[in-house]
């Protein structure tokens, strides 16, 4: 296993892309697809699929305000999925499943089967910031933000900690834990047996080269989650595992709990308005450099919350970004 690190240049000349992974369930077919291959409450779960808030077109907004240093962004869904607000763009780039997926896997719904083919996106910088479409920037950010003065990635760690390896077999927890528990016992049988912190949902900096090395360090396991349609037991968590992957072999670094809840920000969006209104009151006492706004709507979103904060995005980022009409 080799130990080099990640380049400590912090960037330089070398060029950087942004990778985000989206999806929006109002596509026409999606839906049936959906239902064609989904077998469980989790599968067919809206909270996955939806996009009712428009988030990564604040995220493109966000994206271009905070780090204008990004080279290409690489916009990632399963085909013919475009946003219909879109434009082009000659630092767009719009990359669909089958394009760098195995054919012998699509359709997939499972997030972390994409995550682990994300390096064989064509012209792809060597080094890219991968986010979810939920995770956006809120504040300016450099390649120094990612990496100390070593070259390691630094690790945003939360309070409270991952399900332990001896979970990974329970049919009672969620498919997302149940990979966690899975993932944490291929760490153990590495790198011995901890608890491991969970980790902030915040943009990753990967590095290819790093990314096929975890990923050759675990064949088997990553390749039966990437024959996984949806999430499922024994199924990997790359975006998990890795920064426990360069920790463990020196190239990560944590930093401490207060800089975590100081740099990145965490809210689930619920039904209920009050809890909205002060998960996002949040955001503008803190000043993060990043946040997570995550789905928890359920079957039926409150329209009332929908609209607080959809007024919140758009006070935040109301300058349209080059990639919108």
């Amino acid at each position: 296993m080799t130990t080099a690190k990640l380049d400590a240049t912090h960037g330089g000349q070398e060029p950087i892309d942004a990778v985000f992974t989206w999806v929006d369930d109002r596509f026409p077919g999606y839906a049936e697809s959906l239902r064609r291959y989904g077998r469980t409450e989790a599968d067919l779960n809206p909270n996955r699929t939806r996009d009712n808030l428009d988030l990564i077109k604040y995220n493109f907004r966000a994206l271009t305000q905070f780090a204008p240093w990004i080279r290409q962004v690489y916009l990632v869904s399963c085909s013919p999925q475009v946003p219909v607000w879109l434009a082009p763009s000659p630092r767009l780039r719009i990359v669909h499943h089958d394009v760098f997926v195995d054919r012998n896997v699509l359709p997939t719904f499972n997030s972390f089967a994409i995550q682990s083919f994300l390096h064989r996106l064509p012209g792809l910088s060597r080094r890219f910031v991968m986010f979810d479409d939920d995770v956006f920037l809120a504040a300016p950010v450099s390649p120094a933000h990612f990496l100390d003065g070593d070259g390691k990635l630094r690790v945003f760690k939360r309070f409270g900690h991952t399900p332990c390896a001896s979970l990974r077999h329970s049919k009672e927890i969620s498919p997302w834990n149940a990979a966690l528990a899975h993932t944490n016992y291929l760490l153990n049988e590495v790198y011995g047996r901890v608890r491991r912190p969970s980790f902030t949902h915040a943009p990753l900096f990967v590095d290819c080269d790093l990314w096929e090395e975890m990923i050759h360090n675990w064949p088997e396991d990553f390749a039966l989650t990437r024959s996984s349609r949806f999430r499922a037991q024994y199924n990997v968590v790359p975006d998990y595992l890795y920064p426990n992957f360069l920790l463990a072999t020196g190239r990560g670094t944590t930093v401490s709990v207060l800089r975590t809840y100081r740099e990145t920000y965490y809210h689930g969006v619920d039904n209920f308005l009050p809890w909205a209104q002060c998960g996002l009151f949040g955001i503008d006492l803190l000043r993060p450099r990043s946040v997570c706004l995550n789905d928890g709507f359920g079957d039926d979103p409150n329209p009332s919350v929908v609209s607080l904060v959809r007024r919140l995005l758009e006070r935040k980022f109301p300058t349209k970004s080059p990639f919108e009409t």
